[in-house]
């Protein structure tokens, strides 16, 4: 059984919207779109780069496979990223696309129809698809959660959790790596249920041991 992993570009206050470019996504008068440049480096590139190279098949919403869709079928295959993801099975949920023109894309008519996905590939991942990660968080198929969290605040955009998340917790997947320009990587894995307590009832038990 293979795994759905969610990469994530995150700012500290939870906004997704638009970090690759000042056009990408201008809804709701969005005014900082391309916020993720500034941050930008070479260690920062190679771990997104890292995770990209490990998928088997692609999963996004309609409107950021829309953005992709424009983009990375027009850049040359010497480019890693769009060798990749021009190479891989895409997915994409929608019930209003037709017929795709990005090459080696299926259309899923739902968001649990994603989850049989695992069955067929090691590693599918998602990237940005905010609208299409809630639902599958909704039903509990996100088996991993990589984000990228980057030292600004907006204060309007998209945010990534909100109204309807349901209560899960997640385990560091490997430790947490900062990079020279204030980016963190953050990979997680789902572990289970919440759980609750109080802090006198920790701190006696690590004052016996």
């Amino acid at each position: 059984m293979g795994i759905i992993v969610a990469n994530m570009f995150l700012t500290l206050d939870g906004v997704y919207q638009a970090p690759g470019g000042v056009d990408e996504d201008r809804e709701d008068g969005f005014e900082y779109g391309g916020w993720q440049a500034p941050f930008a480096d070479e260690a920062s590139g190679e771990s997104i780069g890292e995770q990209i190279q490990r998928l088997d098949a692609l999963l996004l919403g309609r409107k950021t496979y829309d953005i992709f869709a424009s983009y990375w079928p027009k850049m040359s295959d010497d480019h890693p990223v769009a060798a990749k993801f021009n190479a891989v099975p895409k997915y994409v949920v929608s019930t209003t696309l037709g017929e795709p023109e990005w090459a080696g894309t299926t259309v899923l008519p739902h968001a649990m129809a994603a989850a049989h996905l695992r069955e067929q590939y090691d590693e599918v991942h998602l990237f940005g698809s905010g609208d299409l990660l809630r639902s599958l968080f909704t039903e509990d198929v996100v088996d991993r959660l990589n984000l990228w969290l980057y030292p600004i605040t907006l204060g309007q955009g998209k945010r990534f959790f909100g109204t309807g998340t349901i209560p899960a917790s997640f385990s560091l997947v490997e430790p947490a790596r900062s990079f020279d320009k204030g980016a963190v990587s953050l990979k997680y894995q789902r572990s289970g249920e919440v759980e609750t307590g109080d802090m006198d009832d920790v701190d006696a038990r690590s004052s016996v041991e």
